[in-house]
């Protein structure tokens, strides 16, 4: 049992451990705050811990190491995910959390910096001198004021509150944080409910529209009929290499895209890029994408330069490069094509594309398994966006139904 005194204006506790006395400071001034210390650390002691009580964890210190952390663990686009939302929770109030490029070589459009104050009014965060000091109330507050001023759909409202759960529960494991009654306080923020996706997907006479909108941008219209008929993702697009296209007809299908893992070589060093999932895997190439991609002649084949670096020496490798003959940036091939689209009066993103791809496979009676491994996805991130459209009878066809569009053989 401890002994609860006072010294000066601060409460302390006496007790021995190992035969030696000693003591506490509880840093309260409020009697009935330290009776419930006293209780709280005479429980801990009776089950055999030393220190019950709450540590006090400097906030900026434990966000600076999480930020290394997850920069460890994740790719570099994740990781740069995650410390934005830390940002947005928190303010920059530590190094760990500046906003860099997640890519050394990566070059993107100036865009005006974006403020960080909405109208007049700066933007609230979560502020506290300690980790063990944030509560449950803040957080909730937080993130109330997200959905209800900024409009935030209740999934991104969720993920604020599962990195924070994230963050304090790294920081109990590794770095010995001790939280008040050895709860998260953000495991304890209610979950919004989430409504069924929204999935918005291209019909047929769609697809016949977009692609014959790009007819005069071969390498768009080529890109976006991959994105169509092949499902894949827009990084996994414009990593493609010269190596990922076998366009062999073997036991006659019409060719194979291989989504894996990859280095290239740059003058910044060795670059690897890997899929989303980790997993490698290979998508069937259809009669209609067969089409575009015979009438398609990548621009790195028309010109070999054994110097494998970007700028001085360009990796000719690309089976999609930029418009300076390097790697696409996501975001600004995004800008291309949003511009393209709205010349024409078309609203489709990347995206919606991928989605297409499920939803037509969906309609044509392919195991959600089967959509699942062909997309690089789990099978119940599938369920979700496709169950609806999967009708009873099941085949284990690819195509699409036989489009209007010429075969291009």
């Amino acid at each position: 049992m401890s002994h609860l005194y006072k010294r000066g204006h601060v409460y302390y506790l006496k007790y021995y451990l190992g035969g030696r006395q000693k003591e506490l400071s509880l840093r309260t001034t409020v009697h009935q705050i330290a009776r419930e210390k006293q209780r709280q650390f005479d429980s801990g002691q009776a089950q055999g811990v030393d220190n019950p009580l709450p540590s006090r964890t400097p906030l900026p210190s434990v966000l600076d190491k999480y930020a290394g952390h997850i920069r460890a663990i994740k790719t570099a686009k994740s990781a740069q995910t995650e410390v934005y939302y830390l940002r947005e929770v928190f303010g920059p109030i530590c190094a760990g959390l500046t906003i860099t490029s997640r890519d050394p070589s990566r070059q993107t459009r100036k865009r005006p910096p974006k403020s960080l104050t909405d109208g007049r009014r700066l933007l609230p965060v979560i502020e506290a001198a300690c980790l063990e000091e944030i509560t449950t109330a803040q957080i909730a507050a937080f993130v109330d004021f997200k959905v209800r001023d900024q409009g935030l759909k209740p999934k991104t409202a969720n993920h604020y509150r599962s990195i924070l759960r994230r963050l304090f529960n790294w920081a109990v494991e590794t770095q010995g944080v001790r939280l008040p009654g050895n709860v998260n306080p953000a495991s304890r923020v209610r979950p919004y409910k989430e409504s069924a996706p929204e999935i918005r997907f291209l019909t047929l006479p769609q697809i016949d529209e977009q692609l014959h909108a790009l007819r005069f941008k071969p390498q768009l219209e080529a890109m976006v009929a991959v994105l169509i008929y092949a499902g894949l993702r827009r990084e996994e697009l414009l990593w493609l290499t010269l190596d990922d296209i076998d366009l062999q007809r073997r036991h006659g299908g019409h060719g194979l895209i291989r989504v894996r893992a990859k280095t290239i070589q740059t003058d910044q060093g060795p670059r690897f890029w890997e899929p989303k999932t980790k997993r490698n895997r290979a998508v069937p190439i259809s009669r209609d994408l067969r089409g575009y991609l015979d009438s398609y002649t990548p621009p790195a084949t028309q010109e070999v330069d054994t110097g494998a670096a970007f700028g001085a020496g360009i990796f000719r490798g690309w089976f999609f490069p930029g418009p300076k003959g390097d790697w696409w940036d996501p975001d600004n091939f995004s800008t291309d094509l949003r511009d393209a689209n709205r010349d024409a009066g078309l609203p489709w993103s990347s995206l919606d594309f991928r989605h297409t791809f499920g939803s037509h496979l969906a309609q044509r009676g392919v195991t959600l398994y089967k959509i699942a491994t062909l997309m690089g996805n789990s099978p119940e991130i599938c369920r979700r966006h496709y169950a609806s459209l999967t009708p009873e009878v099941m085949s284990a066809e690819v195509e699409f139904e036989q489009l209007s569009i010429p075969i291009r053989d």
